[in-house]
């Protein structure tokens, strides 16, 4: 029986119902025994299934035989639906002739699915739009169908009603897929040529590599050429996804599947390139992805320095599975050495920190998050900073730019007084609102991305009560009134706490910061000044009391062992401190002052 292959992905706003799709139709054609099942079945992460997001796309193969008795091979990928992780969709499209855009049936057309569905049309996908969630008591089918044929430009007759949690409609779904989206096009008598679209690390079998074949086949055995490096590897095993690798000995032209070849090293594989036959080459790659551009700056450093090697192995392997990580070795003098690191956004920076944390056992101090500024100096040259450490003289700098996004806010109109208040806060520029439904409305304006960074979503999501959906693009650089904030403890500067700020937000920050680190240092025999400073102009000042009592003078006789106790207990603490001049830092105070409220 000769089976009919289907590629496709599930594309949606957060929280909207992809992952517990997935489940169902994993479920429906039998993937998964029921002993065997668990929800979120494609979210492996712990991390993921606490938050509740999907943060690395999954694929799987499933067999389904359609009403009309023909066998059918569907290969669906997972996305994320954060905007931190764009860059994961994008990867995935380009896998696929097709797409199922999730849409809450409660809550309606999102920003991230307006997103989603460009970046979709971009790769030319067949679109299903799929209204999710029809079993809510606040369901409204009818109004979400007029948001997808007015706001997408989607055809409403080929909306397909389902309810990912009661497995309502799921039948229909997947006779669509098999009706709607079209087979791969590929000639298996071609040259092979494989698209990698992803790639996790096995610690006993070293990368496996996810791809599609575009054309030719590939087999067990065949040494394989990845084109943008030169390696040649012998491919080991060649499989299929199930819910877990299922070995197989070929795969054809429109398959999606993994190859495992010995290969150990993080750099000799990337998503985007393209593997082919080493002995009868393809002529030329295919296209491959952008390079994911960081956007998000932040120094990571281990509170214990016997902890480097480990932390730049666990980059090492983190970097292997999120190809948009970027990293560099930086050193400081209050933190000792550590990494430069580049993030798609601020849930990206958590999720790295959160990932090494777990998975390598590391305590880590991270600086405050930055964006990448340019800064043209008076002889002419233009320098890209993105380390408050490395900024100018300002006695040589012309001026600064820092990069702006253009965002777009959908929400129902009650909340517009609030939002506007809070783009207004942050510079917000160009501001329009439109409205986009009955009572929902849509702002546009363009913001400093370095307001958006660091609390930005959090606030939004705080004052919309949580109806607000957020999504953003650059536009460009524009000239800015930057300063440096320095902060200093007892007169010494602590580099890890400097932050680069429009001059109007210096003294607010500079005051923030500076009550934070009163409240989490603890009290010396001595004063101890905590300054805010902008070159050698104090902004901002606290001062921690001395103590007045020395309690250690009670402290006479007894077991050597009490004594003992209370010097392991107190080594203990002072691992987790940083010593910066003659003042013990507790990593909890480098933490609330990144972490304060406004």
């Amino acid at each position: 029986m000769s089976v009919q292959i289907r590629n496709f992905c599930i594309i949606a706003h957060i929280d909207h119902g992809k992952s517990t799709l997935a489940d169902r139709l994993l479920q429906a054609t039998e993937t998964v025994s029921k002993r065997e099942f668990h929800n979120l079945m494609l979210d492996t992460m712990d991390i993921e299934r606490e938050r509740g997001i999907t943060i690395k796309s999954t694929a799987v193969t499933m067999d389904y035989t359609s009403k009309d008795g023909k066998l059918n091979e569907l290969n669906l990928i997972d996305t994320p639906g954060h905007v931190d992780f764009s860059y994961e969709v994008s990867r995935a499209l380009a896998s696929c002739e097709g797409a199922l855009l999730v849409i809450d049936a409660a809550q309606g057309v999102e920003a991230q699915t307006l997103a989603n569905l460009y970046k979709a049309m971009e790769h030319e996908l067949v679109i299903i739009p799929v209204i999710n969630k029809i079993d809510l008591p606040s369901a409204s089918i009818l109004e979400v169908m007029g948001e997808i044929e007015d706001e997408l430009g989607l055809e409403v007759d080929d909306t397909v009603c389902v309810s990912a949690k009661t497995g309502e409609g799921i039948d229909e779904l997947l006779e669509a897929i098999v009706e709607k989206i079209p087979p791969p096009e590929g000639d298996p008598d071609q040259p092979l040529r494989a698209m990698v679209f992803d790639s996790i690390y096995d610690p006993y079998r070293g990368v496996v590599v996810y791809f599609r074949v575009e054309s030719g086949i590939l087999r067990k055995g065949d040494e394989v050429l990845l084109m943008s490096t030169g390696c040649r590897h012998t491919v080991e095993e060649v499989g299929r996804f199930r819910i877990s690798r299922e070995p197989c000995r070929s795969l054809r032209a429109g398959e999606v599947g993994y190859l495992i070849a010995g290969i150990k090293s993080v750099a000799d594989i990337r998503s985007g390139d393209t593997i082919t036959l080493a002995e009868t080459p393809a002529e030329s790659p295919l296209d491959g992805y952008e390079e994911a551009k960081s956007v998000v700056f932040s120094s990571i450093f281990p509170v214990s320095s016997e902890d480097y090697e480990d932390l730049s192995s666990g980059l090492e392997r983190l970097k292997l599975n999120d190809a948009s990580l970027k990293f560099e070795k930086v050193s400081s003098p209050g933190l000792g050495f550590g990494f430069r690191c580049g993030f798609l956004g601020l849930l990206h920076l958590e999720v790295v920190q959160e990932r090494l944390e777990r998975e390598f056992g590391l305590s880590l101090v991270l600086t405050a998050p930055t964006v990448l500024y340019h800064v043209a100096l008076s002889n002419g040259e233009t320098v890209n900073v993105d380390n408050p450490i490395l900024y100018p003289d300002p006695a040589s700098i012309d001026f600064a730019e820092e990069p702006f996004i253009h965002i777009s806010i959908i929400m129902p109109d009650k909340y517009i007084g609030p939002v506007t208040q809070l783009i207004l806060d942050r510079r917000g520029d160009n501001y329009s609102n439109t409205y986009v439904g009955r009572n929902r409305v849509e702002i546009k304006a363009d913001l400093p991305l370095g307001e958006v960074v660091y609390d930005f979503y959090d606030k939004l999501k705080s004052v919309t009560q949580g109806y607000g959906s957020f999504d953003y693009e650059p536009c460009g650089y524009r000239r800015s009134d930057l300063v440096k904030v320095d902060i200093l403890v007892n007169h010494e500067p602590v580099d890890a706490l400097s932050m680069l700020v429009h001059r109007d937000r210096a003294r607010p920050w500079a005051v923030g910061a500076c009550k934070s680190l009163r409240e989490e240092i603890p009290r010396q025999q001595f004063k101890i000044p905590i300054q805010g400073a902008i070159g050698g102009q104090i902004i901002a000042r606290e001062t921690i009391t001395a103590l007045r009592k020395d309690v250690t003078a009670k402290c006479y006789g007894g077991d050597i062992t009490r004594k003992r106790k209370l010097l392991d207990k107190q080594k203990e603490g002072k691992k987790r401190m940083k010593m910066v001049g003659q003042v013990a830092i507790p990593q909890k105070a480098f933490l609330a002052v990144l972490r304060r409220e406004d």
